[in-house]
């Protein structure tokens, strides 16, 4: 499991986002812990609060009344505390801001506007003309569309937009600290939010999903696991001792940059491995060897469907592609011995691969956990917006300010 701060600060190179500006409130430790914890757990009482934190009266009733007067909390009603009075609950107020995640996925864009404890204030979705591999210039134009579109629809109880994060089909060499940096490299994206002095927060959309699922998924209680992404891409978030690694240049778990094919008399090619193991190429197969007279299936979600019907055929292929996934993922682990495999992307998460790919994997390497995402398709969009929630409540708090 990602720990409380490496989730957001450890494993990722978030220094010269993190920076505290110099307008930063400075809060009480006491304070800053009972904000994360209406972030966290959502509304609560003050003797639940000063419970849950070991805090006394006193110190409880200084950390509320320095929420309090920045617009960090609200009074929200009363509960009844057994046959006792009532007590006052609290939240997040609206002082605290909001929060843009973005998920820029190969077929879909993907957006949610939050608090920062979590309340959903806005939500959209844009799909691309066709499968995008990379982050093209038409999957550039829909995240500013997404983008153009949210701040249109912003309301003034939403409050301050703290920062914005965008999960990206491909590798993140470095966080963006300027907006010259933005400019330079996604120019529509730049002009949607040209007047915003707000931290962009980028990171890989499979490590996305490897921070989702360590936080709400299988691997919640996983120190050591991998997320392998199959779909119309192949990828590869890694956590190890509780941390997500990225490599010297961003680019662990670019498993589409294994060799292949190897072969005595086969060059590899660049990225061969994901044009092979891609949605696009095993629907190319399947199309090829379809039984003449009947229609193929026009996607991998069709086929599925199919060989779940019984169709012998469809389920020679699935089987088939299942067996190359397996030998995929042990690859990974002969590697890493995460000793926890998550499986997810369009054709990852579906449970019907699972038995071939653990039958492949125990046979090739070794025995080791394998399961298909709980998240399905959200998995990116959630550990993306869980990134910019923390990394904006550390700035809204001053972390580290006493």
């Amino acid at each position: 499991m990602l720990g409380s701060h490496s989730a957001y600060q450890i494993g990722f190179s978030l220094t010269s986002l993190l920076d505290t500006p110099t307008d930063t409130p400075k809060l009480t430790a006491s304070a800053r812990a009972v904000f994360r914890m209406l972030a966290r757990g959502g509304s609560a009482t003050r003797p639940e609060l000063a419970e849950r934190l070991g805090l006394s009266r006193p110190t409880m009733s200084i950390a509320m009344e320095d929420l309090d007067r920045l617009g960090y909390v609200e009074m929200i009603g009363l509960r009844q505390r057994g046959t006792g009075r009532k007590a006052i609950m609290y939240k997040l107020g609206a002082g605290v801001g909001h929060a843009i995640a973005i998920d820029a996925g190969s077929t879909n864009v993907r957006l949610k506007v939050s608090t920062l404890d979590n309340r959903i204030l806005y939500s959209g979705g844009y799909h691309l003309s066709s499968d995008q591999r990379r982050f093209t210039p038409e999957l550039e134009r829909a995240v500013a569309q997404a983008l153009n579109d949210v701040r249109l629809a912003t309301q003034d109880n939403w409050g301050p937009l703290r920062a914005i994060g965008i999960a990206l089909p491909t590798k993140v060499e470095k966080q963006i600290s300027s907006s010259a940096e933005i400019a330079a490299l996604y120019p529509d994206i730049s002009h949607s939010i040209a007047s915003l002095d707000i931290p962009i927060i980028l990171e890989n959309n499979v490590n996305c999903a490897a921070i989702a699922e360590s936080a709400f998924g299988i691997a919640a209680n996983a120190a050591d696991f991998v997320y392998i992404q199959v779909g119309v891409k192949v990828g590869m978030g890694i956590v190890l001792r509780g941390e997500l690694v990225r490599g010297r240049n961003g680019g662990a778990g670019e498993i589409s940059s294994l060799p292949f094919p190897w072969a005595p008399d086969i060059q590899p090619c660049r990225e061969a491995l994901e044009d092979y193991l891609g949605s696009e190429s095993l629907m190319q197969r399947v199309s090829l060897e379809w039984p003449e007279g009947e229609a193929s299936p026009k996607d991998a979600f069709s086929l599925f469907s199919l060989a779940r019907e019984g169709h012998a055929v469809a389920r020679d292929h699935v089987d088939r592609h299942a067996e190359n996934v397996g030998r995929l993922v042990a690859a990974c682990v002969s590697v890493l011995d995460p000793g926890l495999v998550v499986l997810g992307g369009g054709i990852g998460q579906n449970a019907m691969i699972l038995p071939k790919v653990r039958d492949v994997v125990n046979g090739l390497t070794g025995p080791t956990k394998i399961e298909v995402t709980s998240l399905g398709t959200e998995a990116t969009l959630r550990g993306i917006q869980r990134l910019t929630q923390h990394n904006a409540e550390a700035l809204v708090i001053g972390d580290g300010a006493e």
